[in-house]
């Protein structure tokens, strides 16, 4: 796990949770949900592109 360096300084951990909270608070839970639902279907877009080119194979 990271260190912190110096005091009064945060990780990258810490500094991407800060990130994540204040763009909750900003867009809300409902933001995330939509989004995941989008990439979840990129997803699944992408494999059944992927088995087509294939030949519809394993």
């Amino acid at each position: 796990m990271a260190q912190k360096a110096s005091k009064g300084q945060m990780t990258v951990s810490e500094a991407g949770r800060k990130g994540g909270l204040k763009v909750r608070d900003a867009y809300g839970v409902e933001f995330y949900e939509e989004i995941g639902k989008k990439g979840g279907h990129k997803v699944r877009e992408l494999i059944e592109e992927g088995k087509r080119a294939r030949g519809g194979g394993r």
